[in-house]
């Protein structure tokens, strides 16, 4: 008996030190961060080109398409085509989708998501629309638990008339304990060689490369940003790891547009403005904000169909004190800005 009790006891200490192992070693693999761009659509290495100039990845994402070569489309054969407006990028999905794809590095004014002209939307129904805002005026355009998008509006208002005209001219993107600034510079006379996009990260100019990749990274823990220029100048891709992509141009307002609108814009200012398509990685039931709740699943859109200028209001539930600030009557964004975003100049 007292061998077996013994034998027992032995054993049972070696399960007991092997779950231990395991445990710890479970413990180890959570503590380890993977980085944050290791999503599976983008998860691979750029290879060589082909022979024929077209691009290549090799996919390192776990599933069906870990391991495999993708190649570029004869359509589209580089990832980042900065020097031909009229080419489109090759995408590669090393997901369980396997794909490549071809597609346009520049807002669709259009499409899903869209923030363009003065300023006319597209929602996440696909409804379009146009909110006044007031010249100088901030405005929630996205406010959910982990992000908040504000929009700062530059605008004229010509003699006799009772709105003002209005146009995008900055966006803040906060999230985490990070902001991030893009704004058009105020220019006289419109120079498409000129680049008049700034980027400002936590308050700091962002400086983006024109060469190589073209494109400048955050070492944040937190999550990965990418700002990456999709034209010689004045286009940017904007990636917030797990929350939202924007791709972004900036343009003017130029002499014919003037007249056909009467705007009578002074002449010294050629009032250069954002226009953005928003992608959302993820957005909660209760979004909220001019084109944020667009995306509630329950939505159903007031705006009046089948006229010129369906109108959007809502001005006093989404205007905050600054373009830096998270607070509106219906804003939701739970996360802390810095302090050095709080102090930033557009």
């Amino acid at each position: 008996m007292d061998m077996k009790r013994s034998f027992f006891l032995v054993a049972l200490a070696l399960v007991f030190i092997s779950m231990e192992a395991t445990k710890a070693q479970g413990q180890g693999k959570g503590n380890s961060k993977k980085p944050p761009h290791d999503a599976a659509s983008t998860h691979y290495d750029v290879l060589t080109p082909s022979s024929k100039g077209r691009e290549r990845v090799y996919c390192q994402a776990r599933g069906a398409c870990k391991g495999k070569v993708l190649t570029c489309p004869s359509q589209c054969p580089q990832r980042k085509p900065k020097k031909n407006k009229k080419v489109k990028g090759c995408f590669f999905d090393c997901s369980s989708k396997c794909d490549v794809t071809c597609k346009w590095r520049r807002p669709n004014c259009n499409g899903y998501g869209s923030l363009c002209y003065d300023p006319r939307f597209v929602g996440g129904d696909g409804v379009m629309f146009y909110f006044h805002g007031a010249k100088g005026g901030n405005f929630a355009i996205v406010s959910d638990d982990n992000l908040q998008i504000n929009a700062h509006f530059i605008g004229t208002r010509p003699e006799g008339r009772t709105r003002d005209y209005t146009w995008v001219q900055a966006l803040a993107v906060m999230f985490d304990t990070h902001t991030l600034v893009l704004a058009a510079k105020r220019v006289s006379k419109w120079d498409d060689s000129f680049d008049a996009l700034t980027v400002r990260w936590d308050g700091e100019a962002v400086n983006i490369p024109t060469e190589g990749d073209a494109e400048w990274r955050t070492n944040s823990e937190e999550r990965e940003v990418v700002v990456e220029r999709t034209d010689e100048t004045n286009g940017v891709k904007v990636t917030v790891a797990g929350l939202v992509e924007l791709n972004v141009k900036v343009r003017a307002i130029g002499e014919d547009e003037n007249k056909v609108h009467n705007y009578q814009l002074p002449a010294d200012d050629a009032f250069a403005h954002l226009e953005t398509q928003f992608k959302f990685t993820e957005a909660s039931p209760l979004v909220e904000g001019i084109l944020g709740k667009t995306y509630r699943p329950d939505y159903v859109s007031p705006v009046k169909r089948g006229v010129p200028m369906p109108m959007m209001g809502g001005e006093d539930k989404y205007v905050t004190p600054s373009l830096y600030s998270p607070l509106c009557n219906a804003c939701r964004f739970k996360g802390q800005t810095g302090s050095a975003s709080a102090s930033a100049s557009i």
